[in-house]
């Protein structure tokens, strides 16, 4: 068993530039025999992390040096935007100490090229897949928010705080927004908690659906929500915001609720150029979205 159901075929995506390395991987994972193995391949790591975006891989067997990005830093692009993936390191020989080095920090496991069958793999596979399953599902008690399902203020700092690190090091930029549902006193004090915690529920649900898989989404606390994510072009917070507001101007479509969610947002920017830590960002981003609550209060006073 790899963690799917009985006769789900397993997806391993492979990321391997070399045409040679990646035929051999690729014929190795075709004689897999003790479970239905799919495998997919992408020749650079840009290709490799949209072709995760679109989600169903069960395990990623990864090649630190790509085209466009090398060592340890390849480990960790991937490691921070899809942390839900399992990951395998596949290295040369001279590769080894830093193939190790992974696995300190979260790789599952690592495998010298050439030097594994299609029984190796698989074992290297089944094994990786149940070990990132029961560490994710330890994990999830203490970092997730049991109403909502979203990661709660303890798991999103211990998370975001790994990727400022990462973003500084490598010289990325991170988006981070605070958001505050506006009603929420009003439906708890007029409709009850029961249908506050149906607001709740449903806020996080619109928040999942409108950010990438690989953004950091959390309930802070409350009424609060946290997203932190690698920026990727232009930050536009005007579409985000367009986005967040036209999922919680309507009821919902399963919803019966009379009312409107409404939303209070602080939006910043990491800078590598001018490093901050998550606590600062965070302060930042809670004073911008305070003054627009108070601005709203304002007009309607």
């Amino acid at each position: 068993m790899t963690g799917r159901e009985k006769g789900v075929p397993t997806i391993v995506l492979l990321i391997e530039d070399d045409p040679y390395d990646a035929e051999l991987t690729m014929a190795v994972l075709g004689e897999i025999q003790s479970f239905r193995c799919l495998a997919e391949r992408a020749g650079t790591l840009s290709a490799g992390l949209e072709r995760l975006s679109r989600g169903g891989v069960d395990l990623l067997l990864l090649d630190l040096g790509l085209p466009d990005s090398l060592g340890l830093a390849t480990f960790e692009l991937a490691y921070v935007q899809y942390p839900d993936i399992p990951i395998v390191i596949l290295s040369g020989l001279a590769d080894e100490e830093m193939a190790i080095k992974t696995v300190q920090i979260g790789a599952q496991d690592y495998l010298v090229k050439g030097n594994f069958d299609s029984n190796h793999l698989a074992r290297a596979i089944r094994y990786a897949i149940e070990r990132h399953r029961i560490k994710a599902e330890l994990k999830s008690l203490s970092l997730t928010d049991e109403l909502t399902g979203l990661h709660n203020r303890r798991g999103f700092l211990t998370l975001a705080r790994q990727q400022v690190k990462i973003a500084h090091r490598l010289k990325k930029k991170l988006l981070l927004l605070y958001i505050d549902m506006d009603n929420l006193k009003w439906i708890n004090d007029n409709l009850g908690h029961e249908e506050g915690d149906r607001a709740l529920k449903e806020m996080a649900q619109i928040m999942s659906a409108t950010f990438r898989a690989s953004d950091l989404v959390a309930r802070m606390g409350g009424d609060e929500f946290a997203v932190l994510g690698l920026e990727e072009g232009e930050a536009d917070f005007s579409k985000i915001r367009q986005r967040l507001d036209q999922k919680t101007g309507l009821p919902g479509k399963n919803s019966a609720r009379p009312y409107r969610l409404s939303l209070s947002m602080g939006f910043v920017q990491y800078d590598p150029e001018r490093p901050e830590d998550i606590e600062e960002l965070l302060a930042r981003a809670d004073k911008l979205m305070y003054e627009e609550k108070s601005l709203k209060k304002s007009r309607k006073g």
